[in-house]
């Protein structure tokens, strides 16, 4: 190996690229479940959301045309599945604006969203205050102007980092006081994107806006009470919602009801599909670099014929000989495989620390990486060397 650098260089190349694909693949779709899994711990996974739309296809075409004609979700929903449901901890409804400029001083931001809110939402959506307050009962109640401000948006109005709260803004033809900023979250599974949003009282934007027009989609969320199935929760609300909007049997439901497990199990078969792919991909580079590594199994072989035949004429017997080469061909693919596990460990230092992404490292998917290394020896070695110990001494000796 040492003699012959850069043959064993690039012998090692389509080990070290297959190994390389197989890991980061199962290494990123390891790490999207995680963050997928910790999005959905910080939303509940006991949470339903329920509006005109559903987040997946209802068993065929996707009716957006018949979607759209839905009646919007009005607090009359929230007080009747409040009331009427003993399964459910909690309701609330959440209006979207999703263009809103906002402004402060000499400052204004566009394509701002805006959350209209009622009470309880924050249990809901497990909302975290950096500075400040969250929106009081009264004021949620009596549509006050007050609002809470995004982690971005904070920081976009506020350039020189001045105290925000007891300050207004305007947004909607109207001034609000600030009571609370955010802390920085991104967006999340359900769609929600508050760093680059403001919260504030749904009564308020009632008076305002068309809330219940087709362009609106109010959302109702519901929280299960504790230790109660989901499922169960979700057919409980299903009859109440079908009987406040008057649904006559036989008829399909005028609203979706929307979890986020659903939204889960679609993601992981797609990560199935590019797991397999991962693997496509990796095998082909495996396939293509263990038969460099018999190439150069066999050359070695070649050239320490009469080494192999000097080893047999003073007593090396024939399991010796082939477990020299198998093993030169195992090392030759595991240092390959050593440098396709370091290189997908610098890709996750960069990707988590540069473009904010928490990468999960995991010692099964490095166990993987040697195991197919070391298999991938065996199977690309074990011809050149049994072939080594067949050898007859004298032949060999006798070798130019």
């Amino acid at each position: 190996m040492r003699a012959n650098k850069l043959r064993t260089s690039l012998s090692l190349l389509g080990i070290t690229i297959g190994i390389t694909c197989i890991i980061s693949v199962l290494t990123v779709i390891d790490s999207l479940k995680s963050n997928i899994q910790n999005n959905m711990a910080s939303l509940g996974s006991d949470v339903l959301y329920i509006g005109r739309w559903p987040w997946m296809d209802e068993g065929g075409e996707y009716k957006w045309w018949e979607y759209m004609r839905r009646p919007s979700m009005t607090p009359a929903e929230v007080n009747a599945v409040q009331t009427q449901a003993p399964d459910v901890a909690t309701a609330t409804l959440c209006y979207t604006s999703r263009n809103l400029k906002v402004k402060h001083g000499d400052e204004e931001l566009s394509s701002i969203k805006g959350y209209a809110v009622m009470a309880d939402f924050d249990k809901i959506q497990n909302i975290e205050i950096a500075t400040g307050r969250y929106l009081s009962q009264p004021e949620l109640d009596g549509g006050s102007n007050t609002v809470v401000l995004g982690d971005q948006v904070y920081h976009d109005l506020f350039l020189g980092g001045t105290d925000p709260l007891g300050q207004t803004v305007n947004f909607l033809g109207k001034k609000f006081v600030v009571v609370g900023v955010m802390k920085k979250v991104g967006e999340n599974m359900a769609g929600f994107d508050y760093d680059n949003s403001v919260i504030y009282p749904y009564y308020m934007a009632a008076t305002m806006l068309d809330v219940r027009s087709l362009s609106a989609d109010p959302l109702l969320a519901v929280k299960a009470a504790g230790g109660k199935n989901l499922d169960e929760v979700k057919y409980e609300v299903e009859g109440i919602l079908r009987r406040v909007r008057k649904v006559r049997p036989g008829q399909k439901d005028d609203f979706a009801i929307n979890q986020l497990s659903e939204v889960s199990k679609r993601i992981e078969s797609i990560f199935g599909v590019l797991d397999g792919v991962g693997w496509l991909i990796g095998g082909f580079s495996l396939i293509v670099g263990a038969f460099g590594i018999a190439n150069i199994m066999f050359v070695t072989v070649k050239e320490r014929t009469k080494v192999i035949g000097l080893k047999k004429a003073i007593g090396a017997c024939k399991s010796s000989i082939l477990w020299e080469f198998l093993l030169e061909a195992v090392v030759l693919c595991l240092i390959g495989g050593i440098i396709g596990i370091l290189i997908v460990l610098l890709l996750s230092i960069i990707l988590t620390y540069s473009l904010d992404f928490q990468v999960t490292l995991s010692f099964m998917n490095f166990f993987i990486g040697v195991f197919v290394s070391i298999l991938v020896g065996v199977l690309s070695g074990i011809i050149p060397a049994w072939f080594a110990s067949k050898l007859d001494p004298v032949v060999a000796i006798r070798t130019n």
